[in-house]
C-alpha cells in the first residue's frame, strides 16, 4: 500500500433514525458533529423533499425518498465528493420505497440499505426473500467493478449471538431460517461483516431495542445494523463500533474506519 494510503483514513457511519425530524429534535445534529464521519449514512428518514432544511458545514447530502408519505427513505452525508449518485437498484419492483442509496467514489461503491422487514404473520417474507436475491446480485455486480461499502438497518440478526433471547425469537420477523441463510449467502458471496470481524465472539452487543418494557434500558436487543465490505478490503479496516451511548432512535449508530481508500 503506498504511504500515502495509509493516510486516507475514513470514517463511516450508519444510523436508522427512525424518523429524522423527530430525531432532530433529541439532539441529532449534536450526535452528527460528535461522530465526525467522512460518510454518515442515514435509513428510515421518514421524510419528502423540503420537509426538513437539514445542512452540516463542509457536508454534501443525498436523498432517496419513498413514494408513501412518512415512509422508509435513506440519505448520506459526505464530505467528499461522489462520481456517480444511484437511487434504487435499478428493479421497479423494489425501488419505490427509497431504500437503497449508492456513491460511486473514485476506489469504492457506498451502499446504504434499509432492508425490507418481513412484518408482522411473515406476511412479507416472500418479497424479502426476492428482494434478498435482487440486492445481492446487485452488490455482487458492483463487486465486479470495485470494492462496496454497504451498510444500513438490514433487518436480520444473522446468529443467536446477535440477539438476546435467540429460543423465542426464532421464526419472528428479522430471526427466520429464511432472513438468515439469505444473510450468509451474501457473505459467502465476496462479504464481511465488520464486527465480527474484530469482535467474532462477543456478546450483548446490539444495535436495535423495542420501545416496550424497558429494553434498551436491559439491553434487551437485537443487533441488525451491518457494515459490510468487500472482503479484498478485510487488511484496511481499522475499526469497527456500536455506538450505544448515542439515543434518538430505537436504533443507534454504527461506525467502521478503513484505510486507503
Amino acid at each position: 500500500m503506498a504511504l500515502l494510503d495509509l493516510f486516507m483514513r475514513m470514517k463511516f457511519v450508519s444510523w436508522n433514525v427512525n424518523g429524522l425530524r423527530a430525531c432532530c429534535a433529541k439532539g441529532f445534529a449534536e450526535s452528527f458533529e460528535q461522530l465526525d464521519a467522512d460518510f454518515f449514512s442515514l435509513q428510515e428518514t421518514k421524510l419528502h423533499e423540503g420537509q426538513l432544511d437539514l445542512a452540516f458545514m463542509g457536508y454534501k447530502s443525498y436523498w432517496n425518498y419513498a413514494d408513501k408519505k412518512g415512509y422508509s427513505g435513506t440519505a448520506v452525508f459526505t464530505r467528499h465528493t461522489p462520481l456517480n449518485v444511484t437511487r434504487g437498484m435499478g428493479i421497479d419492483l423494489h425501488d419505490h420505497e427509497g431504500r437503497i442509496l449508492t456513491l460511486e467514489m473514485e476506489k469504492f461503491f457506498l451502499v446504504t440499505v434499509y432492508v425490507p422487514n418481513s412484518q408482522d404473520g411473515l406476511r412479507r417474507l416472500d418479497y424479502r426473500m426476492q428482494w434478498e436475491d435482487d440486492f445481492r446480485n446487485y452488490l455482487t455486480s458492483l463487486n465486479q467493478q470495485k470494492p462496496v461499502v454497504v451498510c444500513g438497518d438490514m433487518n436480520v440478526a444473522h446468529k443467536e449471538i446477535d440477539l438476546k433471547n435467540p429460543k423465542t425469537n426464532r421464526m419472528n420477523p428479522g430471526f427466520t431460517d429464511e432472513e438468515r441463510e439469505k444473510f450468509g449467502l451474501l457473505l459467502n458471496s465476496g462479504f464481511t461483516d465488520t464486527y465480527r470481524f474484530f469482535y467474532p465472539d462477543k456478546t450483548d452487543a446490539y444495535s436495535w431495542w423495542s420501545y416496550r418494557m424497558k429494553a434498551r434500558e436491559k439491553n434487551v436487543g437485537w443487533r441488525i445494523d451491518y457494515y459490510l465490505v468487500s472482503s479484498r478490503l478485510n487488511s484496511q479496516l481499522t475499526s469497527a463500533d456500536i455506538h450505544t451511548n448515542i439515543l434518538g432512535s430505537d436504533h443507534c449508530p454504527v461506525s467502521v474506519g478503513i484505510n486507503g481508500l
